[in-house]
């Protein structure tokens, strides 16, 4: 017995990174369906080595199946997630529309699998946003062994966290920038983000920050521990894949540097990779199309009594969204649905 499993927003960057994933690690799967809307009904995606198409998720009857992982929009997502519930199906979603909802769950497995229990309230679990998702794999084995007092983190995010047409005008911006006549004008972003680098994801908020910073502190107290404090600016650099993330953290207990090389080397879903030579550390290059999240750079921090330093990557579409999602997934069978 296997799972019968419907991937919703299967035409974009996360959707089609979702089945790649379930194929790849071989997840108990009965029935798949790919569902997109109406405009992409029949656009072809790849489950394996077996070819999708797309139907229409207006149309669509949730009823028998078991997982639906969600990855469109909040409105979208606010229209459609409670028919999947309601009929049973159980919504992982990838928007930021249930994250902050007391009755939904928030889940990295890696560092609060337990909560997954909590999806009965509304048949919901809610797939943290992509910033924080390393981070917290990062940071959970380290708050476990000297607890976190407080986090300073600058995020270098990559474009593809905001979709296609983000990656496009990457594209189309730089090679515009050395053919005379082909200039294109930002459009996805406020400002020129070939060669640039923009300190602004999402809206701003009343005290300043971005939507973006304030998820990072609130998601983190969500899934960790609502004691930890956290400031973080959060900035689109022109990266196609791949996020990175420059960490100080602060301790209530002292904690060595070689310590907490251990203690990241021997935790899931972790990579130390932490030479002091030229490039004995990882850049987004290298973490694309990869599960793991990367640590590099560990050293601890002189100018505080228990400080700590760390350089954290991974590739946004994957830890980020779609391999946390069907994690998530994994989870949800292993605890509580038990089949296949």
């Amino acid at each position: 017995m296997g799972y019968k499993i419907a991937v919703v927003g299967a035409t974009g960057n996360v959707g089609r990174e979702m089945l790649n994933i379930l194929a790849e690690r071989e997840f108990p799967v009965d029935e798949i369906v790919a569902l997109a809307s109406r405009r992409s009904m029949g656009t072809e995606v790849s489950f394996g080595d077996t070819t999708l198409k797309c139907k229409d998720l207006d149309q669509f009857d949730f009823t028998g199946w078991d997982i639906a992982l969600f990855a469109i929009g909040s409105d979208a997502t606010k229209q459609y997630a409670p028919i999947a519930a309601k009929a049973g199906c159980v919504v992982i979603d990838n928007s930021s529309l249930y994250r902050y909802d007391p009755d939904v769950p928030l889940v990295v497995p890696e560092v609060n699998a337990e909560a997954v229990d909590g999806y009965t309230k509304k048949n919901i679990i809610a797939n943290p946003n992509c910033s924080t998702a390393q981070m917290v794999v990062a940071l959970k084995p380290l708050h476990d062994r000297a607890r976190i007092k407080r986090v300073v983190v600058s995020t270098y995010q990559s474009v593809s966290g905001s979709g296609k047409e983000a990656i496009d005008e990457l594209w189309n911006q730089t090679k515009g920038l050395y053919v005379p006549g082909q200039e294109v004008a930002p459009s996805v972003y406020p400002k020129q983000i070939a060669f640039n680098v923009i300190p602004h994801i999402d809206v701003f908020m009343e005290d300043g920050s971005t939507k973006e910073e304030w998820k990072m502190v609130a998601e983190t107290k969500k899934i960790m521990d609502p004691s930890i404090k956290l400031t973080a600016t959060c900035v689109r650099v022109p990266v196609f894949v791949g996020h990175s993330e420059s960490i100080n953290i602060e301790f209530e207990d002292f904690l060595d540097e070689e310590e907490a090389r251990d203690i990241l080397r021997e935790s899931p879903g972790i990579l130390v990779i932490d030479k002091r030579e030229p490039g004995g550390y990882i850049t987004p290059v290298e973490c694309v199309g990869e599960y793991a999240t990367y640590i590099s750079r560990i050293r601890q921090d002189s100018t505080i009594e228990n400080g700590l330093n760390l350089w954290c990557v991974s590739d946004n579409l994957r830890k980020g969204a779609a391999l946390n999602a069907v994690q998530i997934a994994e989870v949800l069978g292993n605890r509580c649905l038990k089949k296949g």
